[in-house]
């Protein structure tokens, strides 16, 4: 075989290459089998006709393109690593000659990889990441648990504030006529929450249990109902319970409540500092991988990065997001119809994101080449032995899925990934 490659532009190129007349005859007996149990001549039994009288009556030519089609996946491989190129799209292909007795000629369109020149991607610097933890934070930590313990107890003769949470019945009414889906019985509201309409639960500060009240409001001009937008509307409500809110003490017993591995208010705040500590180290250490790596990203120059490489990814991106949602019973018909968009509206969601992911590959790939980079075999083992465990699969299921080039390709990202985010140091 030769195989040669010739660029049209920028990322864009034709390949040409030759099937040898081993290939073509390995091609042409492949082609034969599949054709021959449908054949009847007169003389043979269906199935039994010999290549030779095949010939003679349709010559060989007719099995040219069945030929072709088998051997073709091998050959566009072979010629591929011969030119060593690296296709990230589907071939254009055509045929350039396919003479009898001689060595047949394609061509094959096709974008590549783009060229990408790094620039310093080691021992970078980027901005300091936030670890304290302080006092106020526990103390934050520790209100949302004491508001997580907190009854609800009946005021009694009392009026409602903010905060509190009233048990009401309501109907709107507009021009004294009652509209649909504004009607409610014994319906539980906090005030203050901001779940009714604007101006709702304002007015109902400073009443208390028993009383009958109108409540005026004006619905949102983008009200989500368009025949109630931008009306004016007019609730009757019965008050029949007011609600506060009654938190326990911060005490040792809360402590306990909270934790049972605590004795203590005191050792409980100690618990949480540790907690909110490792927490906050975790997420300044894994912010500051990202700054290094998007900073890499930033100092490299990539020549016109191919439309088929982010429209792939934006499609890698849907089929994932739409799968989760097929999982959860919403299938993407109804997930469209649900949300009132379209694929194409959902398909320029991801295609910033997108972009930016393709590129950041680009520029890990382009480092482990400059690194050198390779995978052992220990390390692919270890590769399959971490998914199979993330995944709950089985050894074997992860290695039918993945080919030992894909495990290896992931192997050598990490160690690229690694190398930028370890050597990267955070700003005094």
């Amino acid at each position: 075989m030769t195989a040669t490659f010739e660029k049209k532009g920028t990322n864009d190129g034709v390949l040409t290459f030759t099937i040898g007349q081993d290939q073509i005859q390995k091609g042409l007996t492949t082609a034969f089998n599949k054709v021959k149990g449908n054949l009847n001549v007169p003389g043979f039994r269906k199935g039994k006709v010999s290549r030779q009288v095949f010939n003679r009556m349709y010559g060989e030519e007719a099995l040219y393109e069945d030929a072709l089609n088998a051997v073709l996946p091998e050959a566009y491989e072979a010629a591929v690593k011969e030119a060593a190129i690296d296709p990230v799209s589907q071939p254009k292909i055509d045929v350039a000659s396919m003479e009898k007795g001689q060595d047949w000629t394609i061509t094959a369109e096709v974008t590549v990889k783009p060229e990408v020149k790094l620039g310093d991607y080691k021992d970078l610097v980027v901005e300091k990441q936030d670890r304290e933890v302080t006092e106020a934070d526990v103390e934050e930590r520790i209100k949302r648990e004491q508001e997580a313990q907190a009854e609800l107890v009946i005021k009694e003769d009392a009026a409602a504030e903010n905060g509190d949470t009233v048990v009401i019945d309501f109907e709107g009414f507009i021009n004294d006529e009652a509209f649909e889906g504004g009607k409610g019985e014994n319906h539980s509201l906090e005030l203050g929450s901001g779940s009714f309409i604007p101006g709702f639960e304002d007015q109902l500060v400073g009443h208390k249990s028993g009383e009958n009240l109108d409540v005026t409001v004006t619905f949102p001009e983008d009200y989500q109902a368009e025949d109630l937008a931008g009306k004016e509307a007019v609730f009757k409500v019965t008050i029949h319970e007011v609600k506060t809110k009654e938190v326990p003490e911060l005490d040792d017993e809360f402590a306990k409540d909270v934790d049972d591995v605590v004795s203590t208010l005191a050792e409980l705040k100690e618990k949480y500092m540790k907690e909110l500590t490792e927490t906050k180290e975790k997420a300044a250490e894994d912010a500051k991988d990202e700054a290094a790596i998007k900073l890499a990203v930033e100092n490299a120059e990539i020549v016109d990065l191919p439309h088929v490489m982010v429209h792939d990814e934006v499609h890698r991106s849907m089929d994932e997001f739409l799968n989760n949602m097929q999982r959860q019973g919403i299938s993407p018909e109804m997930y469209y119809q649900l949300t009132g968009s379209t694929e194409e509206d959902l398909h320029k969601q991801f295609e910033e994101e997108a972009e930016m992911r393709t590129k950041t590959n680009l520029v890990i790939e382009a480092v482990a080449a400059a690194e050198n980079l390779d995978a052992t075999e220990e390390e692919i083992t270890a590769e399959i032995q971490e998914l199979a465990e993330t995944y709950n699969m089985p050894i074997d299921q992860i290695k039918r899925v993945l080919t030992e080039d894909m495990l290896k390709h992931d192997v050598i990202m990490k160690k690229a990934i690694e190398l930028i985010t370890s050597t990267a140091k955070e700003a005094e």
